[in-house]
């Protein structure tokens, strides 16, 4: 029996509590919450060693300013090698394109196939001659047949000059020229890659901020996208507050609202940012007029001017406020 009145008075004492600590908040306009952030999680691009760490917990950085750099030693041996390749195939096509334009040897070989054709000629003329005093008995038989050597002999060195000047003006050399250039253009293309992987193994912050915590020390290996440094923006401060079913309908989107906790400043405001779909909490009954009022919607908005030095976890209370004039900081 002892025990049973002592469940009824423990009973009666939680709901007295419950209506002393939420039920006349909630009728005065005033909804409970807590200070929460996004935090930013910033992680390398690539799986390395961390090389250095330029921040600690609590310190507070501007947009760019250096968070922390990983190790870039075989990136900067792939760079080197590149670096080479291409003084390899820029000498290798400034090569073909010398020899691509070099009028003077073109020149000398034009000259030795002239020099040819007329060598053809006089030995063509000394065959004829030689020919016609063999068939009249005047010279022997030998004398024809050095004329007809000599001949052929000059009509082989004019077909050798004309294909060197051909060869010397041929379309593949172009081609040739042309596949130089394209494997230049890779090579300079793996080099500005390589340039840009390094430069982004030195992380920088992508907004201003405190630093919330560093996960890792130089030295530690850490995998591409895992985090190294918790960045919390100011402008990523919020308050996260319930409103229960009733009262949801004052509250709107993009509505101002005035924050306050124990010892902080009176002046302190947030901007409604979200409003759940949903409730966060159901009791698994129906829903009758009175049940109703037992549930709670999730509401955010993102703290403005002072209010964003609040610490990340204060209970805070909210209520309505009227729109200010002045644009928030």
């Amino acid at each position: 029996m002892k025990r049973l009145l002592f469940l009824v008075a423990m009973a009666l004492l939680a709901v007295v509590v419950w209506r002393i600590a939420y039920h006349p908040a909630n009728a005065d306009g005033v909804f409970l919450g807590y200070v929460e952030g996004d935090i930013l999680y910033i992680a390398p691009h690539e799986s390395e060693k961390v090389a250095s760490i330029a921040v600690a917990a609590g310190s507070v950085v501007k947009k760019g300013d250096p968070l922390f750099a990983m190790s870039t030693a075989l990136l900067d041996r792939a760079r080197d090698e590149a670096a080479a390749r291409i003084a390899q195939l820029e000498a290798l096509a400034e090569n073909l394109q010398a020899a691509m334009n070099r009028p003077e040897q073109i020149a000398v070989l034009q000259a030795a196939l002239e020099r040819a054709e007329a060598a053809l000629q006089l030995s063509r003329a000394d065959y004829e001659r030689q020919r016609k005093l063999y068939a009249e008995g005047h010279v022997a038989r030998a004398a024809l047949d050095r004329a007809e050597m000599a001949r052929a002999r000059d009509e082989a060195s004019v077909k050798e000059a004309r294909r060197q000047v051909e060869a010397s003006r041929m379309a593949s050399r172009s081609h040739e020229i042309e596949a130089a250039e394209a494997s230049l253009k890779q090579a300079r293309a793996q080099l500005d890659a390589l340039n840009i992987r390094i430069k982004r193994q030195s992380v920088v912050a992508p907004a201003d901020g405190a630093v919330q915590d560093v996960f890792f020390r130089p030295g530690e290996i850490v995998n591409a996208g895992q985090p190294v440094v918790a960045l919390l923006p100011s402008e990523n401060r919020k308050v996260r507050f319930y409103v229960s079913e009733p009262q949801l309908p004052q509250i709107s989107l993009g509505e101002r609202v005035r924050v306050s906790c124990d010892g902080c400043a009176g002046d302190l405001y947030g901007r409604v940012n979200y409003i759940a779909g949903r409730q966060e909490y159901t009791p698994p009954v129906i829903f009758s007029d009175k049940e109703r009022a037992k549930l709670v919607f999730k509401v955010e908005a993102h703290l403005e001017g002072a209010a964003r030095a609040l610490p990340l976890g204060m209970p805070v209370a909210v209520t309505q406020a009227p729109e200010s004039t002045e644009p928030a900081p």
